[in-house]
């Protein structure tokens, strides 16, 4: 608690909104935008990367979560005071950190693919930017956000090399999918039967199943997806940067739209964790299967005319 102490002594106005925009990058919603954008625009294959990192460390970071169930800082150290505007968004338990293991899982993935070493060091830098903004903010431990970045680094280049052969032999694909889909599945039994065995409130056994419906659904829709896209759809990364900008601009927006719209209809902040799983499922499924459909209409954008 020593070093949120100090940092909590230097804190000031510009600095905790500086620090609380730099934090959103370990966000839900920023791995999903960034996986969607590599995805779409670049690459098929190193979207799938990502997701599959993404979703792996969902499962470890949420387990270390209920398993050790270590407070909040604020919490441990009733004299500590985190910055007022981060505590609602930190929910569920502090070790290990959850925005932390996102941002290492994402740009910690992307950065393994970077060819240019610039943007290695960018990438890299963003890591750390966001583990420090976590610690700042007085939202995680020093440890939290050690093994969060632990657990990030080695997910990244455990699967790199899986994903390289998968390249060259299309079968292990399903086999990683396949495999995803059933240790999420474990995951989600876990959070149904654990909470029998140990004294969980019920603030984080709901945010505890939450994370496993979205996680189930989301490689359920990978699972579905993949097949559906290399086999039929098979839609081109390719287009212009104005055609880029535009179908990313676009799909975005729908895809935003689409999370918040089934939410509504499934039951907003009552939706039983079975239609959540299928929420996130229809997200993917749209994603990879049926938006790409529109793509040969957004590679004319800005190209000329012979």
């Amino acid at each position: 608690m020593e070093f949120l102490y100090l940092l909590e002594s230097i804190r000031n106005p510009v600095c905790d909104a500086i620090v609380g925009a730099l934090t959103y990058l370990g966000d839900e919603i920023a791995f999903l935008a960034t996986a969607l954008v590599v995805f779409w625009c670049f690459s098929k294959h190193r979207g799938y990367y990502l997701m599959s990192v993404g979703f792996c460390g969902v499962v470890i970071n949420q387990t270390l979560k209920l398993i050790f169930r270590i407070p909040r800082p604020w919490v441990l150290d009733p004299n500590f005071k985190a910055v007022e505007s981060a505590i609602p968004a930190a929910t569920g338990y502090s070790f290990p950190s959850g925005h932390t293991q996102n941002a290492a899982g994402t740009f910690g993935g992307l950065a393994r693919g970077a060819k240019k070493t610039w943007a290695r060091i960018v990438l890299v830098a963003i890591v750390v930017l966001v583990s420090f903004s976590r610690m700042y903010l007085g939202v995680h431990t020093p440890k939290d956000v050690l093994v969060s970045l632990l657990v990030g680094a080695v997910l990244v280049f455990a699967l790199y090399p899986l994903f390289e052969y998968a390249k060259k032999n299309e079968k292990v694909y399903y086999i990683i999918f396949a495999s995803f889909f059933l240790i999420t599945l474990a995951y989600f039994a876990f959070t149904q039967i654990y909470p029998s065995f140990v004294e969980l409130d019920a603030a984080h056994i709901n945010s505890g199943v939450k994370n496993a419906a979205t996680i189930l659904g989301a490689t359920a829709g990978i699972l579905i997806s993949f097949p559906i896209e290399s086999k039929f759809v098979k839609f081109d990364e390719k287009a212009t940067l104005l055609g880029q900008i535009v179908k990313v601009a676009v799909g975005l927006a729908i895809v935003l739209a689409l999370k918040s719209g089934l939410k509504a209809v499934f039951g907003g902040d009552d939706e039983i964790m079975f239609l959540r799983a299928v929420r996130y499922c229809l997200i993917v499924v749209f994603s990879a299967c049926v938006y790409p459909l529109t793509f040969k209409y957004f590679a004319k954008i800005g190209k000329k005319k012979a």
